[in-house]
């Protein structure tokens, strides 16, 4: 059985699908209303934005509220390392529109919000394209929203925010956008690539779903495979598929590789030696206190300094502020300029302190998650590290990204 799903059918790299090749390749969705709710929550399927809520459970909550939903498909993605979500916006927008529309129908919602990075053109166009192609009534309740280049964008209160307010800037919760989001009304915030997922369980069940997957897992994940691997970019792989597995789909590394970024820049840096055998499941690595976050697999090559790396990522998660409270304006660029300060001029006694104490103090008192993300992963470095951080030379110069 071949692992391609979502990607499967015809070379993503020959553009668009249209909604005729689409349709004549897949046919209509056979599940729709509560029938699919009930078998997304027997799929067991999660959320691929990040977060990894079970998506039925979240479909349910909102189906079990008085009036009118809305519903935001969201294409933001804003994490740099990441390229799934628009290779599949690109490749398969119908896939995607087809899960939108389905939660809408099944909802009850009288507002479809496609949500897609400014910065991803080419997905903004292949969605833009695709929603033209759609039947009257589905375009008559849809419409595309732009969302900044900021990386707090794609978080699901802040695209509740842009589409309330204009500003995407994550806000204080509860209330989660579930039970009062756009115009005040319960609001399902949905990744593209659950949404697409969503779309074929439609059409196959939640067994043929389970059907996939390694290790007790289920289904099929996009990844996104960087650093020092031969062939750097987007893999759909079964779940449970151990990072070393997937690596090797990716041609192998192109030097010794030394840690690995699991999750992106919300995520940890880990020893190769305790990670090559993790599988790539959001129940597994949380088990090993991991988060997959959006698909990205990082994988960082001997000759480039992990030190060095994380001073950068700390740079630009400090400049992606959302200035909204002290705890994330100040003290990550506090964090930040403390991380550079031992990358680029070596290892002191003072700054390894203000590390240690400041990365525990800042968890848990921001106007929303930024800081903590933040903070977690740069106390993974501290420990993945620990020689590095304690020993760094003065004259190792940044790296370039």
């Amino acid at each position: 059985m071949s692992r391609l799903r979502l990607l499967a059918g015809t070379d993503p790299s020959a553009g668009s699908e249209s909604h005729a090749d689409h349709s004549r390749r897949l046919g209509a969705p056979a599940i729709a209303g509560r029938p699919l709710i009930e078998a997304l929550i027997r799929s067991g399927l999660a959320g691929r934005g990040g977060a990894s809520f079970p998506v039925g459970y979240k479909w349910r909550s909102i189906a079990g509220a008085k009036g009118p939903a809305v519903v935001i498909v969201n294409g933001a993605e804003g994490e740099p390392q990441s390229r799934k979500d628009r290779l599949l916006m690109t490749a398969r927008p119908h896939l995607i529109l087809d899960g939108a529309f389905l939660a809408a129908r099944t909802l009850r919602a009288r507002q479809v919000v496609v949500y897609v990075g400014q910065a991803h053109q080419a997905a903004w166009n292949a969605m833009a394209r695709a929603l033209a192609e759609r039947p009257e009534a589905e375009r008559r309740i849809a419409r595309m929203v732009g969302a900044p280049h900021r990386y707090v964008a794609g978080e699901s209160s802040a695209a509740v925010h842009l589409v309330n307010e204009g500003i995407a800037t994550p806000t204080t919760t509860p209330p989660h956008p579930r039970e009062r989001g756009v115009g005040a009304v319960p609001t399902l915030v949905q990744n593209v690539e659950t949404l697409a997922h969503i779309a074929l369980i439609a059409r196959y069940g939640d067994e043929w779903y389970r059907s996939a997957g390694r290790r007790g897992a289920a289904g099929t994940i996009l990844i996104t495979l960087a650093g020092g691997v031969a062939h750097p970019g987007v893999l759909e792989i079964e779940a449970g598929t151990t990072i070393g597995e997937a690596v090797a789909m990716a041609g192998g590394v192109t030097e010794p590789a030394t840690a690995l970024l699991v999750g992106g820049y919300f995520g940890a840096w880990i020893p190769v030696a305790t990670g090559w055998e993790l599988p790539l499941d959001a129940a597994a690595l949380r088990s090993q206190g991991l988060n997959l976050g959006c698909g990205i697999v990082g994988v960082l090559p001997a000759s480039r300094c992990g030190v060095c790396d994380t001073a950068r990522i700390m740079r630009y998660l400090a400049q992606e502020s959302s200035a909204q409270c002290g705890p994330c304006f100040f003290g990550l660029r506090a964090l930040s300029d403390a991380c550079s300060r031992v990358a680029e001029r070596g290892t002191n006694r003072d700054d390894m302190a203000r590390l240690k104490r400041w990365s525990v103090e800042v968890q848990g008192r921001g106007a929303c998650k930024h800081p903590d993300g933040a903070v977690i992963l740069l106390r993974s470095a501290l420990s993945t590290f620990a020689d590095g951080f304690a020993s760094h030379p003065a004259h190792w110069r940044q790296q370039p990204a």
